[in-house]
């Protein structure tokens, strides 16, 4: 999931040498092992003029869209789609990962789904549906040409959602599968967040948005402010609201509030109203998830850590990795701990180590 009124909060805060081997720890150990110049190498790509961006057709039952690719790096075995969290954010917030794919050898893509900043934004509610999102993956995985052999998806927050949907229908072209900050049921979470979490809250600051949410006042400005300088910087980003990282905010500047609220409502204190996401529940799902699966927690998440660890007991091949520092958005305030083992996993995953 994604934050919404965050918006109107930060606003007022405010050369190695080319036949080196990508290194830092991180070697792709196999005989093909990538330089630098075949990992930035772009011959024969047909994205090279415009930097790696592909603008991808998608077919809908509103008619044909684009959405916004962009790759970086190469890697014949080890190709990472990321998608962004919202439903209604985009890729920007995830840029973090450029600090440590690439010297890790990994070939990412980064991508803004259908009514997100950089893609096509037709406005048309009859399509905010997991469904239609999913369809909208599988056409992005084939022009981009991924494949069982190298397709590493990866999903955060309301990207976790969409990656597990696309696995349970189409797990047969995944090589390995990522969940992130994200647990297997919104029920179960909406139940944390108003069990474990609203309690941690200042008591008057709390009754204060339960008495707003019982009036269905979740547009006041109030309520975003309540939620935002309370909730947010304690769950979503432990850092305080005027120090979140640029990308986080630029990112949460072009939220799709409109998709956002119809789909997730009003914050990230749980779903409530009549979100469509509000009785999504696949728990009794994950035993049929048969792929490499990594699901990713932090300490101070506003998803449950132990439901996530408990998720990866659950599928057939699973492991959980904890951030002990971390909360939503771990691969900023617990990042050492975050990417060194998210990129452990899909190493294993490509070397045979996995499971171990």
């Amino acid at each position: 999931m994604k934050n919404l009124g965050l918006i109107s909060i930060i606003s007022v805060l405010f050369c190695f040498g080319c036949e080196n081997p990508i290194s830092n720890g991180n070697n792709l150990d196999s005989p093909d092992q990538n330089t630098l110049a075949q990992y930035f190498d772009n011959t024969g790509r047909s994205d090279v003029l415009s930097g790696g961006v592909k603008m991808i057709p998608i077919e809908t039952s509103a008619g044909k869209f684009h959405v916004w690719t962009k790759r970086i790096g190469n890697n014949p075995r080890i190709k990472v789609l990321l998608l962004h969290g919202g439903p209604g954010a985009n890729h920007e917030y995830l840029e973090s990962f450029d600090s440590f794919f690439p010297k890790a050898g990994i070939e990412y893509y980064y991508y803004d789904q259908l009514e997100s900043s950089y893609s096509d934004q037709p406005n048309d509610t009859s399509l905010w549906h997991i469904d239609r999102f999913v369809e909208e993956v599988e056409q992005v995985r084939l022009a981009l040409k991924l494949d069982e052999n190298n397709f590493y998806l990866y999903g955060q927050s309301w990207g976790g959602i969409l990656a597990l949907e696309y696995a349970l229908k189409y797990q047969g072209y995944i090589k390995a599968l990522i969940i992130s900050n994200m647990m297997a049921s919104i029920p179960d979470y909406m139940k944390y967040a108003e069990e474990v979490l609203g309690p941690q809250l200042d008591q008057t600051v709390l009754a204060e948005i339960k008495a707003m949410e019982a009036a269905g006042d979740f547009i006041n400005p109030k309520y975003i402010e309540l939620v935002s300088t309370h909730y947010y910087p304690k769950h979503v980003l432990r850092m305080p609201l005027e120090s979140w990282p640029e990308p986080v905010v630029r990112s949460f500047n072009k939220t799709n509030e409109a998709l956002y609220s119809s789909m997730q409502g009003p914050s990230e204190f749980g779903v409530v109203g009549d979100a469509r996401l509000k009785n999504w529940d696949r728990k009794d799902d994950l035993s049929k998830i048969k792929v490499p699966t990594l699901t990713m927690g932090g300490t101070y998440d506003t998803m449950d850590p132990e439901h996530m660890k408990w998720m990866a007991s659950l599928v057939q091949q699973g492991r959980y990795e904890h951030c002990p520092e971390g909360s939503h958005l771990s691969m900023y305030d617990d990042q050492e701990i975050y990417f060194k083992g998210l990129i452990r996993f899909i190493k294993d995953v490509d070397e045979g180590k996995f499971p171990e």
